[in-house]
């Protein structure tokens, strides 16, 4: 059986992410994009019908799974209107700009027996899956501070839609996910979170740095990201009774596949040695730690089981909606000045 696939959207995360990824499952077929782009999706999918009109491609009976790559304030609606039409639905990071909306999605499609699931695609970067293998192992021992970042230098403002206010807009809500999920997987929800959200360049009209530190008892993460280094701080360090990891670089199939090359082609996620992150123990020797092989196409694989197999989705969007309230839970703390308890309940 093959899952007829809806593309919402051709930006960045459309062209670049999801439609290489899609292609590349069999058991998957790109059948439409929504986009005004048509001339691209034709040069690089000229199989897939191009439409602006997204009613119409929801009422389509040849359409199974809708994925959702708009802008993040059109993410809830789209979603929505997706699930009361019968489909499937992939949702782009964010998954929504409220959690309320995402609670009432997650009982919708509960409701339409539909899978529902959120592109948390850096579950599976090189450097996450080597951190989460190290900490699995015990290699570091109990893990008392961890620190995950995610730096660049941009001075200018860029046009478009994330630099103007608005739902979902602003750094926290871009990277924020991203670096939330991974610290979900590692150790869960936090007992309390101190928040730092601010706008640091001179002409921004939303956030450009944040770092959050979440409170597990004695143990804090932090969780950071910033518009203003040019000399990044290590992408993961962890430190614990055991020992350290501490890796810079980022996470090689974004790269990768915004050059044009396709996930299966040779050497897809594999990072050089000179990226391989450093394992030091507590009497100072020090071992660099190969790292795991990319594998974001790994999602749209359990998609696609999901689907065909009933098998659980890549990502549950339970986990979004968390990472959704630890970012509502943040704004607030930072507005207060001040350390807040934190429920995945509340």
């Amino acid at each position: 059986m093959t899952v007829n696939v809806a593309l919402f959207g051709y930006g960045l995360a459309g062209a670049n992410f999801h439609a290489p990824l899609v292609a590349l499952d069999p058991r998957l077929r790109l059948a439409r994009v929504v986009t005004s782009r048509k001339d691209e999706v034709a040069r690089e999918h000229p199989h897939a019908i191009v439409s602006t009109d997204a009613s119409s491609v929801l009422a389509a009976d040849d359409v199974d799974l809708v994925v959702i790559a708009t802008p993040n304030k059109t993410h809830a609606s789209f979603a929505r209107d997706a699930l009361l039409a019968g489909k499937h639905v992939v949702v782009d990071k964010p998954f929504v700009s409220d959690s309320d909306e995402g609670d009432a999605l997650i009982a919708l499609a509960k409701e339409r027996e539909r899978m529902l699931t959120v592109f948390h695609n850096r579950r599976w970067d090189a450097d996450f899956l080597t951190v989460a293998r190290l900490v699995r192992e015990g290699r570091l021992g109990e893990v008392n501070h961890a620190e995950l970042r995610w730096d660049r230098f941009r001075l200018g403002i860029r046009e478009g839609w994330k630099e103007l206010p608005g739902e979902g807009t602003g750094l926290l809500a871009d990277l924020g996910p991203h670096l939330i999920d991974q610290a979900l997987l590692l150790f869960g929800p936090p007992d309390a979170i101190t928040g730092d959200v601010a706008c640091q360049r001179a002409d921004t009209l939303v956030d450009d740095y944040f770092e959050l530190s979440l409170h597990y008892g004695a143990r804090r993460m932090i969780l950071s990201a910033s518009t203003l280094i040019a000399a990044p701080r290590p992408r993961f360090a962890l430190h614990g009774n055991g020992g350290s990891f501490v890796k810079y670089g980022i996470d090689p199939q974004e790269d990768w596949m915004r050059a044009g090359k396709k996930p299966g082609d040779p050497g897809y996620g594999i990072e050089p040695v000179a990226a391989y992150g450093m394992l030091t123990a507590p009497d100072g020797r020090q071992e660099p730690v190969p790292s795991e092989r990319g594998d974001w196409p790994v999602f749209y694989q359990q998609v696609a089981s999901a689907i065909l197999d009933g098998a659980p989705p890549p990502v549950d969007p339970a986990d979004a909606v968390t990472g959704l309230k630890i970012i509502e839970c943040a704004r607030r703390s930072a507005r207060e000045g001040r350390s807040l308890r934190f429920t995945s309940n509340g």
